[in-house]
């Protein structure tokens, strides 16, 4: 069993070199985490989300599943309004009714197997297997996805897609890859990334701190090629790259007015 094999000798490592300073933290954290976000991003084994955005033990909540997907709450129950028992409602509701988490992030990624085979069960339908978890899993989730990427490649000119658009609160509208640089599949994980959006703000669980701005949703995407990670700007409508000439207006754009912080780091960046 090379794999297992792999791993064990990942934990003797991991025991010589980093263990110490791990420990370390988890005795400043133990009695007291304090995690800033919760991140839904795709179980896929070239995506490290903690490496990316460099966090620490205690700095966020990570949840992981075939294609970063949020379930909608009206997918549940015969008429649409049982009550969610699935994973993702279940972090949601731990994260931020319990844990006072004041941001949800959902980070999808370029050639993402997920979106590959949601794409392939939309293009060839004979593929879809009855008895496949994972079919079952794209085909009754993605399907909203599926639909604004018809949208999207059907336009004779750049589309502004709707996301949300039953809330007028949060509602957004996105290019998706108005220059066509990138592939269909990554344009529909684009997509997918932000429909998670709608999916959460669909659960009765965040309703009160959706509509009283205690919580926000946010959208990052990850390029697996060149290892650039970008963020949705609903001002510029669409995924832009972090860097050092946009961290600083991205961060402006989603900061509070009276965030003493954010603003102090801003201007530390500036100088």
């Amino acid at each position: 069993m090379p794999g297992l094999k792999k791993i064990l000798s990942g934990v003797l490592t991991y025991r010589a070199t980093v263990k110490k300073e791990l420990v370390k933290q988890f005795e400043r954290v133990r009695d007291n985490p304090a995690p800033t976000a919760v991140f839904f991003t795709c179980m896929d084994s070239r995506l490290l989300p903690t490496r990316f955005t460099q966090a620490q033990v205690g700095d966020m909540f990570v949840v992981r599943n075939a294609g970063n997907i949020i379930p909608n709450a009206v997918n549940y129950g015969s008429f649409g309004y049982e009550v969610s028992v699935t994973t993702e409602p279940a972090a949601l509701e731990m994260a931020v009714k319990r844990g006072g988490i004041k941001h949800v992030i959902v980070c999808g990624h370029s050639d993402c197997k997920a979106m590959n085979t949601l794409y392939g069960l939309h293009t060839c339908p004979d593929t879809f297997t009855p008895d496949s978890p994972m079919d079952l899993w794209l085909r009754r989730h993605g399907y909203s996805s599926l639909q604004k990427l018809t949208e999207r490649l059907n336009a004779s000119e750049p589309l502004l897609l709707k996301f949300i658009p039953n809330n007028p609160d949060f509602a957004f509208e996105s290019l998706i890859d108005p220059d066509n640089k990138i592939a269909v599949v990554d344009k529909l994980s684009q997509i997918n990334t932000l429909q998670q959006l709608e999916n959460i703000a669909s659960h009765a669980v965040l309703k009160d701190f959706l509509s009283r701005r205690q919580v926000a949703l946010h959208a990052m995407w990850f390029d697996i090629y060149t290892g650039d990670v970008y963020l949705f700007s609903r001002r510029m409508k669409q995924f832009v790259r972090i860097d050092e000439k946009t961290v600083g207006e991205l961060v402006a754009e989603v900061s509070d007015e009276d965030s003493k912080d954010d603003m102090k780091w801003l201007e530390t960046l500036k100088a």
